[in-house]
């Protein structure tokens, strides 16, 4: 009932602004000017803003299409392919839109704990048998015991410690090559041997 009544004030209204003043050019020029909107964000010029530390140091960071790319596909820093069959490859996992204008540098990149644990040296033993507990307390894992008479490198099941008995050396030096460094290296990634357990109750390494 009541919209019959308002449709005509708001027809006749219309009419009296038409008959007092009419629109022209230099209104809409006026009425844009003063309502502009900013122009769109450019979403390519991201790469060019400096996204780490080496940035704001005063050294722009910058990425090359190659170096990104080797680095895209990589599993990890210090391993190319998968280890394990339920893992998806990082160059198939990382693909689409999503990964666009990402700079690869910046993101985190866990090193491959089964590519570390290789460069454990060998722990040389007198016994035919060794446990191993992973050093006890809560770093470490339920004590199994290792069999040493075999002439080959033993390594835990748990931790991936390698064991063989001294009585094997020489056999041991004679082969081209072995899964684990006979000696230590000198590597970052070594474990100082005096992280092994004493046998207390409760401790930690």
């Amino acid at each position: 009932m009541l919209a019959a009544p308002r449709t005509r004030l708001v027809a006749l209204a219309a009419r009296a602004c038409r008959g007092q003043r009419r629109w022209t050019s230099e209104d809409a020029a006026v009425a844009s000017n003063s309502n502009k909107k900013p122009a769109p964000h450019n979403v390519s010029a991201t790469n060019a803003t400096p996204t780490s530390s080496t940035g704001t140091t005063g050294a722009a960071l910058q990425e090359f299409p190659e170096d990104a790319e080797k680095r895209r596909t990589l599993q990890a820093p210090n391993r190319a392919g998968v280890w394990a069959q339920s893992q998806r490859p990082r160059e198939v996992a990382m693909a689409g839109p999503r990964f666009e204008q990402t700079i690869m540098e910046d993101q985190p990149r866990p090193l491959a704990a089964i590519e570390l644990i290789h460069k454990q040296p060998v722990r040389w033993q007198h016994k035919r048998q060794v446990s191993c507990d992973g050093g006890g307390g809560p770093l470490g894992h339920p004590r199994i015991f290792i069999n040493l008479d075999k002439p080959q490198v033993c390594w835990c099941t748990y931790c991936g410690t390698p064991y063989a008995n001294e009585h094997h050396r020489e056999y041991l030096e004679s082969l081209p090559s072995t899964p684990y460094p006979l000696e230590a290296t000198g590597d970052a990634a070594e474990t100082p041997v005096s992280q092994s357990n004493t046998g207390k109750p409760f401790e930690v390494r």
